[in-house]
């Protein structure tokens, strides 16, 4: 390596007190009073600014109901896993069915309305305890049947009778239905707490920070349902360009007890992070006015209501609760796309429904809930 020019190279970037640095900290330094949200893969923090204490809201392991609907709307993947490792010549598939046939038979005889009206007791979901105890009846008796007619018979374990037999039998409006409800409550649950915090939303610097679900998902705003969330909270007047995705930006845990020292200790790092990409973007405008800025757009989606769309690059447009076109081809994209969050799936239209019933969610209609 040449001396002089690495020399250089540390002169703007790869040295702590390098020019890049400097101007890191400059911008730092004037936002101390903006509000900044830092958003992990189960807790929003916000930290108010001005060296005042952050708040922490839990929003996804920690919450009612939640691994109840996801462990019903796992079913599905399940049972399909099932007929793959069938497919693939693996005998386990037996031990695992016999497994799964077991568990759903306990839960079946665990799950009630009163189950979900007095001990789950979600808030989002008062009024509906009955339906979605139905509908997990339902799901897990459909699945006992299929699983029992493998277990007797094994060639009828096949992707045909899947399709056919239980995913078209309820399973399909099941998990829209179960992605659909989790999305509805954590969104209402965030937006009630954001507008309880009286944000500037217009000054707000957003980070998601670290991985959100698989290695691969979730790294732009448009496939990461926690920025879908807080963009939709805010009801339009967060700016796009100030929500940045950082999946290998430091996390904190979920605070224990109300211990929110780990939380504290990354307020400068996360401040430092966001100010450190804006202060690379804000050399645009001294650089080059006069030329075309970059401007973050809004995917436009594809529609899939002709019969004769046979593949889609990004998530179809849904036109209503009706719509389980759509709303399976979603299913089946957040598989398909690495790019996808699982829970992804629906969390934009649950998002845009619950600010349509003005933060009601008895207003809301849950699509699959009933479609069985």
């Amino acid at each position: 390596m040449t001396e002089e020019f690495i020399r250089l190279f540390a002169t703007y970037t790869a040295d702590p007190d390098s020019i890049g640095r400097r101007l890191g900290r400059a911008v730092t330094d004037r936002a101390r009073n903006n509000p900044l949200i830092a958003a992990t893969a189960t807790d929003l923090a916000l930290y108010p600014g001005d060296g005042r204490p952050p708040t922490v809201e839990g929003f996804r392991l920690s919450t009612r109901g939640f691994k109840e609907l996801t462990a019903i709307s796992h079913l599905g993947p399940a049972v399909a896993s099932l007929v793959r490792l069938r497919d693939l010549g693996e005998e386990s598939w037996r031990k695992a069915a016999e497994r799964l046939l077991t568990e759903v038979k306990a839960t079946r005889a665990a799950n009630s309305t009163e189950l979900w009206r007095d001990r789950i007791a979600v808030e989002a979901y008062r009024g509906r305890e009955r339906e979605i105890a139905d509908m997990i009846d339902h799901a897990c008796a459909v699945t006992a049947r299929y699983l029992t007619a493998a277990l007797d018979d094994e060639e009828y374990l096949t992707p045909e009778t899947l399709r056919r037999d239980y995913l078209d039998n309820g399973i399909n409006s099941m998990m829209v239905a179960t992605f659909f409800l989790v999305s509805l409550d954590i969104s209402f649950r965030v937006t009630r707490w954001f507008t309880e915090q009286d944000l500037d939303w217009e000054r707000a610097m957003v980070v998601i920070a670290g991985r959100q679900g698989r290695p691969t998902a979730g790294v732009t705003w448009n496939t990461s349902s926690v920025a879908t969330m807080i963009l939709a909270a805010s009801r339009g007047r967060l700016p796009l360009d100030r929500v940045y995705v950082a999946p290998h930006a430091p996390t904190f845990p979920s605070p224990a007890d109300g211990d929110l020292t780990q939380v504290i200790a990354l307020e400068e790092d996360l401040r430092t992070l966001w100010c450190g990409t804006r202060a690379t973007v804000e050399l645009g405008d001294v650089m080059f006015d006069g030329y075309p800025r970059y401007a973050p757009g809004r995917l436009t989606l594809p529609d899939v209501t002709d019969p004769g769309v046979a593949e889609v690059s990004e998530m179809p447009a849904i036109h209503s609760a009706d719509d389980m076109r759509a709303l399976v081809t979603r299913l089946r994209i957040v598989l398909e796309d690495p790019r996808q969050l699982l829970s992804s799936c629906v969390t934009d239209f649950a998002a845009a429904s619950l600010a349509a019933a003005g933060d009601d969610p008895t207003q809301v209609v849950v699509p699959g809930l009933t479609d069985l």
